[in-house]
């Protein structure tokens, strides 16, 4: 089984995929284009959200960095005139140490996540999307800035007047997540903001050729004409898009078999999503506890079964 896997809708469908298969089951292609240096450290924040979960030690009251981590160094950096974009905690730094000294030292990103979730003792395969770097830049008013700067630094306040996938010219499928991928027949692409967290992903050459070839299902991250959480609704926006499960249908469609929305939903048309040779399902997906989690799972691996 893979996951496409961004942000922090997608993990925990992972959350509730892990009460139902063994962990050396499942397969997570993680998004790479949130990637960033800071203090001389490379922080990789969407793979370090899967690990955590996979280690036992993720802290689901944010569903991102480790339960019980202290930010003593960090808040050290930051009254000596050094603020951080993203605020690591102290056990999660060391984490990014560990990973910068193995790029370092000649490895590369695949590599460097496969020793660390080995010493987590993770069972699960967890590969980046690439190994070669790839950047969500937005162009705003005041000049172009990274992803996390727009959404953490300034909270996603700034127009955007356009956004792109810096780095795709370059990039290619990591070898780990195209063998992967080769091995396995079905896919699920998580309720995680289409154009950050998904996007950079589907943005690499061979992947969507890749899919059309697999049993694929989506879960939409937007209720109505909104993203359940984070910046999707205004960066679809941004590039045209409705803003709606349909407008996030019409960034799957040519790949898609199944396509899931919320129950609470009354914006969404299903026949219009039928219409694009997409099977619509509505389903609860506000996972807001272990069981509503493991629920929604169980019925996503029902529907792929019967693609």
């Amino acid at each position: 089984m893979i996951i496409l896997s961004g942000g922090t809708g997608t993990p925990k469908l992972i959350d509730g995929l892990r009460q139902i298969l063994p962990d050396e089951e499942i397969t997570v292609i993680v998004n790479t284009g949130e990637d960033i240096w800071s203090s001389e450290v490379f922080i990789s924040p969407d793979i370090d959200t899967v690990l955590y979960l996979f280690a036992g030690n993720l802290d689901k009251t944010k569903w991102w960095s480790i339960v019980g981590d202290t930010y003593n160094t960090y808040n050290q950096m930051k009254a000596l005139g050094q603020n951080e974009i993203l605020m690591l905690g102290d056990r999660d730094r060391a984490v990014n140490l560990v990973r910068t000294k193995l790029m370092k030292d000649g490895l590369t990103l695949t590599e460097a996540t496969a020793k660390i979730a080995e010493q987590f003792q993770i069972k699960a395969n967890i590969v980046p999307m690439s190994d070669e770097p790839v950047t969500s830049m937005i162009e705003t008013p005041e000049g172009k800035i990274h992803f996390q700067e727009f959404w953490v630094t300034k909270k996603g306040a700034p127009e955007i007047l356009s956004f792109e996938y810096e780095g795709t010219e370059n990039a290619k499928l990591s070898p780990a997540a195209k063998e992967m991928l080769e091995k396995e027949d079905c896919v699920i692409i998580g309720p995680s903001n289409p154009m950050t967290s998904i996007g950079p992903i589907l943005a690499l050459p061979e992947i969507k050729e890749i899919l059309k070839t697999k049993k694929v299902i989506a879960v939409s991250p937007i209720i109505g004409n909104a993203p359940v959480s984070g910046p999707a609704g205004k960066l679809m926006a941004a590039k045209g898009l409705e803003v709606s499960s349909k407008g996030v249908a019409e960034l799957y469609q040519d790949f898609v078999d199944v396509f899931v929305y919320d129950i609470r939903d009354d914006v969404i048309d299903p026949a219009e999503i039928e219409a694009m040779g997409i099977q619509a399902v509505a389903l609860d997906t506000m996972m807001t506890d272990e069981g509503k989690r493991k629920k929604l799972a169980g019925k996503v691996l029902k529907l792929l079964d019967n693609i």
